[in-house]
């Protein structure tokens, strides 16, 4: 908008840069995107293919935690604890190593409280 050479006042890409807080690299980039690809291209993000990293609660994993926290705790204890929800996924030969906090937020998900 402020490089546009049919409006009434278009700023050089210095100006514009700082008026938008910008790097002028940046405004350059900009106006060769539009350039080569048309402003929608340079306007709107592209939607990721794949994430980046695949995520290790699968749906089968995820019905194993719930399997575990549903069950009765191990002998001695009054409760499963996400540690031992752990250990648990891991001796079983699910995954290799998974975090506490990866299984709170799959508990976490489905309104399941270990208390």
């Amino acid at each position: 908008m402020h490089l546009d050479l049919n409006g009434t006042k278009p700023l050089t890409p210095d100006a514009a840069a700082k008026k938008c807080g910008l790097h002028r690299e940046t405004i350059y980039g900009i106006r060769k995107e539009v350039a080569i690809e048309g402003i929608e291209t340079a306007t709107t993000r592209k939607k990721r293919e794949t994430p980046p990293v695949a995520p290790k609660i699968t749906g089968d994993i995820e019905a194993h935690i719930i399997a575990i926290a549903c069950s009765s705790p191990p002998k001695g204890k009054s409760r499963w604890t996400l540690q031992m929800i752990v250990y648990k996924i891991v001796l079983d030969g699910h995954l290799e190593s998974i975090s506490d906090v990866a299984i709170m937020n799959t508990l976490k998900k489905l309104n399941l409280n270990l208390t």
